[in-house]
């Protein structure tokens, strides 16, 4: 499908705080304060919002030497959750090296909702079968999709999550529907022409401009019943 190769070479993932350590080492460099590049700001922001879950982490492990509370553990575990979708984040964002090579678009959807950290009973795929087999050379449109499933598992409360994927003529369209989404939130995130250095909607910022780079498009729908549908459509070539 699609597109050009993603030339960057690529590097194991080894876990969750050894890509924290790649990302930071490819985004970090010495600037002057006046000089810090988008990028830098965004992985600066996204430390800074790392910082009140790991001393949330580091307290809670500090009391789970004997018999802790089962609600101990579970705001430890809610801590960890958190982190790693953030992490998460910023992998699909652009901070960690995409893979080289063709891949099929059935196996780079299964590998995006695997990391996306959604819950299967969550979701449902729904892969066409003249699209299962669609090549996918570059490693943008797993990050667009991972982008999509994160965005839902954090923001979605729970709600149920509809993932399409089907083959139009020479377009594939990638569609992701969930009730309760606040619309006009959703659509100031994908109309941004600059990264947001809070971090806030920088998923979805990513979405609309990898899509770009990639000659596609998006386009949008609510339906009857409320939810939201968010499409992606990007050329077969």
């Amino acid at each position: 499908m699609t597109l050009s190769a993603d030339t960057r070479p690529s590097a194991p993932t080894t876990g969750l705080f050894t890509d924290l350590a790649r990302v930071l080492r490819s985004r970090l460099w010495s600037r002057s304060p006046e000089q810090v590049a988008p990028a830098d700001a965004l992985v600066r922001a996204l430390c800074h919002d790392m910082r009140s879950p790991l001393a949330s982490l580091e307290s809670l492990l500090d009391h789970l030497d004997g018999d802790a509370s089962p609600q101990l553990v579970q705001l430890a575990r809610d801590q960890a959750s958190q982190l790693a979708s953030m992490l998460r984040t910023a992998d699909a964002t652009g901070g960690a090296p995409g893979r080289r090579g063709t891949r099929r678009l059935g196996d780079v959807v299964q590998a995006s909702v695997a990391a996306s950290g959604l819950p299967r009973g969550q979701l449902t795929v729904e892969l066409d079968e003249d699209a299962c087999d669609v090549s996918v050379a570059d490693a943008r449109v797993q990050r667009i999709l991972t982008n999509l499933l994160e965005n839902a598992h954090r923001h979605g409360a729970g709600a149920a999550v509809q993932l399409r994927v089907s083959r139009c003529g020479t377009w594939v369209h990638l569609a992701l529907t969930q009730a309760g989404v606040p619309a006009d939130r959703v659509l100031g995130h994908l109309n941004r022409t600059e990264p947001p250095v809070d971090l806030t909607g920088l998923g979805l910022w990513s979405v609309q401009r990898q899509t770009r780079e990639l000659g596609g498009r998006l386009a949008w729908h609510t339906d009857a019943g409320g939810a939201f549908t968010l499409v992606v459509r990007l050329p077969d070539r």
